[in-house]
Formats: C-alpha cells, sequence, structure tokens
C-alpha cells in the first residue's frame, strides 16, 4: 500500500529539519501516541493507541530514522506490533525543499499490514492512514512546541 503527500509549511527548511528529530516535538503531533522514547541518535520506541474501523490497539513500535541527506531528505523505517489486532510497518522517504520563506515538504511511504487489521480492505486502511498523516502534518505545521 502507498500512500503519498504534500505539504507547504510556512519555515524554513533548517527549522522543519530539525523539527523532525525532535521527540517532544513527534510526540506532541503523532496521532494516539502515548509513549515515545530516544534510544539512539536517530531511533525510537513509541506506543500508539490507534482506531482502525472497528478494530482498537495499542501499537508497540519502532522507528529508526536513516539515509540522512541534512537537510534535504531522509528514511524513515518503522514497525509496530498491535497484538491480536496485527501488526503494521512501513518505510517512508521525506523530502523538504526550500520554497522561497516556506519549505515544501514531500513523502512517500510504503506500507504493509497484517491480522484483524488486513482484513478491514484496503480503502479503509490506506484513507486511515492517509488521515493519520495530515492529522500528523496539521499538528506539525502549527508550531505548538
Amino acid at each position: 500500500m502507498e500512500i503519498t503527500g504534500e505539504y507547504r509549511l510556512e519555515e524554513p527548511r533548517d527549522d522543519v529539519w530539525a523539527r523532525l528529530f525532535d521527540p517532544d516535538v513527534l510526540r506532541r503531533c503523532i496521532p494516539g501516541c502515548k509513549e515515545l522514547t530516544q534510544t539512539a541518535e536517530n531511533s525510537f520506541d513509541a506506543k500508539v493507541v490507534l482506531k482502525i474501523g472497528p478494530i482498537s490497539a495499542t501499537f508497540a513500535a519502532t522507528v529508526e530514522i536513516c539515509d540522512i541527506a541534512a537537510p534535504e531528505s531522509c528514511r524513515i523505517i518503522g514497525k509496530g506490533n498491535g497484538g491480536i489486532a496485527g501488526f503494521a510497518k512501513g518505510d517512508c522517504v521525506v523530502r523538504l525543499a526550500q520554497d522561497g520563506d516556506a519549505t515544501l515538504l514531500t513523502y512517500s511511504a510504503d506500507a504493509d499490514i497484517g491480522g484483524k487489521i488486513a482484513a478491514l480492505g484496503s480503502r479503509l486502511v490506506q484513507a486511515t492512514s492517509k488521515k493519520l498523516a495530515d492529522q500528523f502534518f496539521l499538528s506539525f505545521s502549527s508550531r505548538e512546541d
């Protein structure tokens, strides 16, 4: 399942880049995030509560940021286990381009799911994934940090 998006953020690219690696910003912006712990310079463990259709679950997740080309791009690899609800894993490339005084952020993610959430159907899961990404970037762009 592929998910893509583009967002214009009204701040310089270097500022956006720094915030992408800030655990406090990420904790605030990730929908359903209950815990986020930095385990290494570019690695995090998280507990996230998600509702996809009729299924609610707490996912224990790990996230690693790699292939870093500051401040232009990086790759984010994540996997989460929601117990009986199933699992999710994904790979996302994030690119930042300066656009005047603003930054154009684009992403392309490929996700794989299994378990009960996979039985919900790809349309529902893809729509929910896109909605969660939009919630993340809306919070990220609000600059409450």
